[in-house]
């Protein structure tokens, strides 16, 4: 098989990702081996590959939004799963189920957590191993491409949305307008909310326009309007006090974002007034769950941008570079090896 793996950590023109051969993994106890068809290339895999977060090893193959065909069945496999389902494979690989955040139901603060195309090999290859437990059944409804971006990108943009204590009706501020902030104003519009959309780029804005946003500008710009709630999901620390000033009282801030620039010292007024500040770290199983099955009801479009598996590099510096509506998804769509 093919995969593309990160071996070197460097920010430089992302080089260190590298096309190998690889054999075919095996599925141990209690995996899937699965094939393949689509991978939506995250912001996380941006920060992997630049080393502002470490993975615990080298080499290691990105790639976390993974849909993908049931391939072979370990031992202990799920009986839930049988070869030729199409799953889908989140950012959340395993968690230890034993802890006292596990047991609270909040798997993704589990300290023994292991993350996907982080820990272990992701979907930025022909076929890769993934627990049966932890994969999502996938709606029907919705084809591979338009798919994959719903993996991270929309269920952690659902998480940020209810970690914001969004309530029906109320105005929303987003801060940045990439993957996943493109997928959360369509359930923000489903809940009957107003939309501000904070952004540099033009094309970001223009896009945020096309989906319905009240109102599109820069995060120094003052608003009509001071928001009830708002996500930052562009990882720089000084949109913080922008938001927060745009937060009325007793509202709410909540930050989208596994790695930032710092926290820029800030007056204690404009957090003053019981307004909340707090961050998203990741997400769970049941998150995953609610907003599928929520993203095929309204249904959630993803904007997406295709490319070959080998120019995983180029979608990730389109990507950096804000070159991209939506998201960049790779395209891995193999035929079955078909037995003579």
């Amino acid at each position: 098989m093919k995969a593309m793996r990160l071996e070197v950590q460097s920010p430089a023109e992302l080089e260190p990702l590298q096309l190998k051969n690889l054999p075919k993994p095996n599925p141990g106890p209690g995996q899937l081996r699965l094939r393949v068809r689509a991978c939506g290339v995250c912001r996380t895999d941006l920060h992997t590959i630049e080393g502002d977060i470490q993975p615990p090893s080298l080499p290691i193959t990105p790639g976390h939004q993974v849909v993908a065909i049931v391939d072979a069945l370990g031992e202990e496999a799920e009986a839930r799963w049988q070869i030729g389902d199409r799953v889908g494979v989140p950012w959340l690989h395993q968690a230890c189920r034993e802890c006292e955040y596990c047991l609270r139901g909040e798997e993704n603060l589990c300290p023994l957590a292991r993350f996907t195309g982080f820990h272990v090999n992701g979907g930025f290859a022909e076929y890769m191993l993934a627990r049966s437990d932890y994969v999502m059944p996938l709606p029907a409804n919705l084809p591979d491409h338009q798919m994959a971006p719903l993996l991270c990108a929309g269920i952690v943009g659902y998480r940020s949305l209810r970690k914001s204590d969004l309530a029906p009706g109320e105005r929303l501020g987003l801060f940045g307008f990439g993957a996943s902030a493109h997928l959360a104003i369509q359930v923000a519009h489903h809940w009957g909310c107003e939309v501000y959309v904070f952004t540099r780029a033009e094309i970001h804005r223009q896009h945020a326009r096309d989906l319905g946003a009240a109102w599109v500008g820069g995060a120094e710009e003052s608003v009509p309007h001071l928001l009830d709630r708002a996500v930052i999901f562009a990882p720089a620390g000084y949109l913080v006090p922008h938001a927060l000033e745009k937060v009325r009282p007793a509202g709410t801030v909540a930050i989208n974002a596994i790695h930032t620039s710092p926290i820029p010292e800030m007056p204690y007024s404009i957090l003053y007034g019981e307004r909340t500040l707090r961050s998203v770290a990741h997400a769970t199983y049941q998150d995953g769950l609610e907003f599928l099955s929520l993203a095929a009801k309204i249904p959630v479009r993803a904007s997406v941008q295709t490319y070959p598996l080998e120019e995983a590099g180029r979608a990730l510096l389109d990507l950096k570079n804000s070159r991209i509506n939506g998201e960049a998804v790779l395209d891995i769509s193999i035929p079955p090896i078909r037995p003579v």
